[in-house]
């Protein structure tokens, strides 16, 4: 049997080679295991800015779709990947300039392709959820359906979608963001073929909108806040947009966000835009505070405009003929003056 030597033994220069042959084989044995295990590497956050850009890689000029429009880098991957789809489609043929940022979306001049019978269109893009500034959704989210990137309600047997959103899930996530796109969308559509002033809605992809067009080639329509009106302007204007409310009210619908910030003016026109968060009158809890709030900003506006008003009045007036009217009920067209 063949014995270790220890360090008082005589042949004590044999005991330190045994010792150090052992060693040695101690070392390459731990070496040998740190090169089996794996090792951590440190990948970086990437910033939103980097994320957004590498979304645009297999769009861009391999697309085909080469703007004149230069966008600056943290928004050119949303931009393309989202108005890609109109290009392919035959909708726009470039993209001219930003007309504006809000809250949630930013919206582009577009140069429209013949087959719309347009010479200039509107694009509103959709932020990514994470730059996104709403925060209370669910206010407005009550009583309205699920929809499809087609704009179809969720089934209610349609368990894996609904827990997905209730969970918020990165799926559940972007099935909640098209909804909220859609609701703006299926709303432009109904109001435009009810005569409201809204802009005429031409497609919808998963983050955007393509609508018509308020303005020229050299500048889009400002907002009703920031033009003063004569008094025989005003006081026509004033009934055209509580015309609208009532239309909107005709197809149970609330704008949510009224004022005069969301109401374009072009050459004694006006156009209401901007309703995503547009709630329906019979469903949502809430509906007759949201219509009073936007009752209230729009006569607030017309009364800097010399336009006296009874906001409550108005609310009320509205709240007991339209909440309970059916949809099929004929409008009558000479009960238009709500003011009185």
């Amino acid at each position: 049997m063949s014995r270790f030597l220890s360090p008082n033994d005589s042949h004590s220069d044999e005991f330190y080679e045994q010792f150090e042959a052992r060693f040695d084989a101690l070392n390459i044995d731990r070496k040998m295991r740190r090169l089996r295990k794996p090792k951590l590497k440190h990948i970086p956050k990437k910033s939103a800015d980097e994320v957004l850009h590498e979304s645009a890689d297999v769009v861009g000029l391999e697309g085909g779709f080469n703007p004149t429009y230069k966008p600056s880098r943290h928004e050119e991957g949303w931009l393309l990947s989202s108005l890609g789809a109109f290009y392919d489609q035959s909708l726009i043929t470039d993209v001219l300039y930003m007309v504006r940022g809000g809250k949630e979306a930013t919206v582009y001049c577009c140069a429209a392709h013949p087959s719309t019978g347009e010479k200039l269109v509107a694009a509103k893009v959709y932020r990514p959820r994470m730059f996104r500034q709403i925060r209370n959704d669910g206010l407005y989210r009550e009583g309205r359906a699920l929809l499809t990137s087609e704009g179809h309600a969720v089934r209610k047997t349609d368990h894996r979608i609904l827990r997905a959103v209730g969970k918020k899930t990165g799926f559940g996530v972007q099935v909640a963001h098209t909804s909220w796109l859609m609701h703006e969308y299926t709303s432009l559509q109904a109001l435009f073929k009810a005569g409201a002033a809204v802009p005429k809605p031409f497609a919808a992809t998963d983050n955007a909108i393509l609508m018509g067009y308020c303005g020229d080639e050299r500048m889009a329509a400002p907002a009703l806040s920031g033009i003063r009106l004569d008094d025989a302007e005003a006081d026509e204007l004033f009934k055209v947009v509580l015309r609208n409310i009532e239309i909107m009210l005709r197809n149970d619908l609330i704008h949510a966000d009224l004022s005069a910030y969301n109401i374009l003016y072009w050459e004694g026109v006006i156009t209401l835009i901007d309703f995503p968060q547009v709630v329906t009158s019979r469903d949502n809890r809430s509906a007759y505070t949201i219509l009073h709030r936007d009752v209230t900003r729009v006569c607030e506006y017309f009364a800097r405009q010399g336009v006296p008003s009874d906001a409550q009045a108005i609310v009320d007036r509205l709240w007991a003929r339209y909440s309970q009217a059916s949809p099929d009920e004929p409008f009558d067209d000479e009960d238009e003056d709500a003011a009185d």
